[in-house]
């Protein structure tokens, strides 16, 4: 069993910076794929980054370059530094984890968190 916490949320400028972390709960936290989802309407949850088991990043194009996805194992914690924020980004954004990285890709994780609001004004 994992339990996910996200905090780092908050109200941030265009241009600014926010850093989520995404803490882990449970034993299995460096074996599980994990990735960063946001919402910005209901039913329309899109994926963000995700990063391997072993530390491999990737990001999708609206968020590469501006966002940073990592993990620090010992502390069982993924983070993402978010840079250059765009009114867009405004969004729920939440953290997911699960053994499978396709699972993951596929929104069907089997570990979400709460989430925590990215507000970005103009």
């Amino acid at each position: 069993q994992v339990q996910l916490v996200e905090s780092g949320g908050g109200l941030a400028q265009t241009g600014g910076s926010l850093r989520l972390s995404c803490a882990a709960s449970g034993s299995i936290f460096k074996t599980v794929a994990m990735a960063w989802y946001r919402q910005k309407a209901v039913n329309q949850r899109e994926l963000v980054a995700y990063i391997s088991s072993d530390g491999v990043p990737n990001y999708v194009d609206s968020v590469k370059g501006r966002f940073t996805i990592s993990r620090d194992n010992a502390k069982n914690t993924m983070y993402l530094q978010l840079n250059s924020l765009k009114p867009e980004d405004t969004a729920a954004y939440y953290c997911s984890a699960d053994p499978s990285l396709l699972r993951i890709l596929s929104g069907q994780g089997v570990y979400w968190g709460r989430g925590t609001q990215v507000t970005v004004s103009s």
